[in-house]
């Protein structure tokens, strides 16, 4: 990528790597040396090797486990191959792109930046290739673990089928994951539509893109794209983006990517999609009322869709369905009590660090004997658009609904000495405790970094680190972290009630 800047184009030649597609391939696809003994039984057997089965793979066998590991198409699953890995590197590059737009000395006039969309893709492959050492056949194979590259389906309750072979098990992990779903409307079946799964594939840049769909995914490369110089149509069928996050995270999102040029269209539905020569056409109807789009390229980011094909679950008396994948109980079990599941096969929480931990549960649960629980884990989220949106604990969908009776504090970045600094006042932090108490029991947070700030809470959540603590706690100046600290204070301020503060200035007078 280029901003029109001698600096960045001589940084730019000398880190690309034209192999770095072919390294990607050869580290998450070469067939593994390593083969079972006939007739011998695995401690756990794993179908998946994304995060969830990498994770369990590499801790049962780090503790002495006979560990087999059996992938269909790529190792590191959906993250490394299409999703957090390239997608984070792009949203990287569009944010460059945006900070290095030239602004004119009336801050009015504002210039996008010449952008080498080919560059952009590259550094995209690059990272990935680097990155898939860490999820390559060749380290696991070097920690012990027999990785088989094929498609894994049971044959029975405590056996599994790959490339002919029989794997015996005495305990077994799915973490076969997800995949986009399709979009299902009237011409679908007859036009190339882009999901995550092949948009970092393209060699050009689209002048015209048409993003369907409002939520994470969504927002992240509608605005992302824009940055990089398409013009953006985003079509959403809610009355709002981000449908999960509170409503004025919402609001804030929608004027940012409004900002950067994108095109939001909520209240729609798509009846149709067709070609016109060699555009794309998107028939949209929007409160009664029909549009027509044409572009380039159209990207479907619609939801997940958990990977349950070709497992053959029935012969393993596992239960699912379609929609919302496999059944498991708190402790991650399937139906077979000797067969668990985890990540986004099984959990509406379809985020890698939530797969990491579910599969952490399930070494200690199905190795040991362990007792742990899915339900004990906080789990957290964040959105990577500009700025960042980020969640954890109670939902503020809930705020109203009077199940849990809560006392709300918030505090904006313009107060923030440091997001005025930075020039980034745009967002909020919201925390939500439990009313009558100091126990945080869910907050969110708009801004720069939020994605990192969230930790904060979540660890103060998961440890029972409340309200006071948090006032108390010195945090370095100005950092924008200090927003968290700034509702520390407006909690204290609640403590102080016209009794007490009555008492106060009794004692002041007769001290005095």
């Amino acid at each position: 990528m280029s901003f029109d800047s001698k600096a960045a184009n001589h940084a730019s030649d000398t880190c690309r790597d034209r192999n770095a597609n072919q390294r990607w391939l050869n580290n998450v696809t070469t067939p593994s040396s390593a083969r079972s003994s006939e007739g011998e039984r695995y401690h756990l057997a794993i179908v998946g090797a994304g995060p969830a089965g990498l994770v369990a793979a590499a801790g049962a066998a780090g503790l002495g486990a006979k560990v087999a590991l059996i992938e269909s198409e790529k190792m590191g699953g959906d993250c490394l191959n299409n999703g957090c890995v390239p997608s984070k590197t792009l949203l990287n590059a569009a944010r460059r792109a945006s900070e290095h737009s030239n602004i004119s000395e009336d801050d009015i006039v504002r210039q996008k930046p010449l952008v080498h969309f080919d560059r952009v893709m590259n550094r995209v492959e690059t990272i990935r290739a680097d990155l898939s050492e860490h999820d390559s056949v060749h380290r696991f194979n070097e920690l012990g673990v027999d990785v088989f590259m094929g498609r894994g389906s049971f044959t029975s309750p405590e056996s599994l089928e790959v490339n002919g072979e029989t794997i015996n098990f005495k305990r077994a992990l799915i973490a076969t994951g997800a995949r986009a779903s399709k979009l299902r409307a009237p011409g679908f079946q007859d036009i190339e539509m882009r999901t995550n799964e092949d948009i970092f594939s393209l060699n050009e840049l689209p002048k015209r893109l048409i993003v369907i769909g409002g939520g994470a995914i969504g927002c992240e490369l509608a605005q992302a794209f824009a940055r990089l110089g398409s013009s953006v149509v985003q079509i959403e069928k809610a009355s709002r983006l981000l449908q999960r996050e509170d409503a004025d995270a919402s609001k804030l999102i929608q004027a940012s990517l409004e900002q950067d040029g994108v095109k939001i269209l909520l209240n729609s539905s798509v009846e149709s999609v067709s070609k016109d020569g060699t555009d794309k056409v998107v028939l949209v109807k929007q409160n009664g009322s029909k549009h027509q789009f044409k572009g380039d390229e159209i990207l479907v980011s619609v939801g997940r869709s958990p990977n349950v094909q070709h497992l053959n679950l029935e012969k393993a008396n596992v239960k699912f369905d379609e929609k919302h994948g496999v059944e498991v109980n708190d402790f991650l079990q399937t139906s077979n009590p000797k067969i668990y599941a985890a990540g986004d096969i099984s959990t509406a929480e379809k985020f890698t660090h939530a797969a990491d931990f579910m599969s952490r549960i399930v070494v200690q649960n199905s190795l040991f004997m362990g007792r742990s629980r899915f339900s004990s884990l906080i789990i957290p989220r964040c959105t990577y658009t500009s700025p960042e949106v980020a969640h954890v604990g109670f939902n503020p969908l809930q705020a109203n609904d009077g199940s849990v009776p809560v006392h709300t504090f918030t505090e904006t970045f313009s107060h923030v000495d440091r997001a005025v600094i930075d020039g980034r006042t745009d967002g909020f932090a919201r925390i939500h405790v439990k009313k009558g108490t100091d126990k945080i029991i869910g907050a969110t947070i708009v801004g720069q970094n939020a994605g990192d700030h969230i930790s904060m809470i979540t660890m103060a959540i998961k440890h029972r680190i409340g309200m006071k603590k948090i006032a108390a706690t010195i945090f370095p100046y100005p950092t924008q972290a200090d927003v968290i600290r700034r509702l520390g204070d407006q909690y204290n301020r609640t403590r102080l009630t016209p009794r007490v503060k009555n008492l106060m200035s009794k004692w002041l007078a007769w001290t005095r």
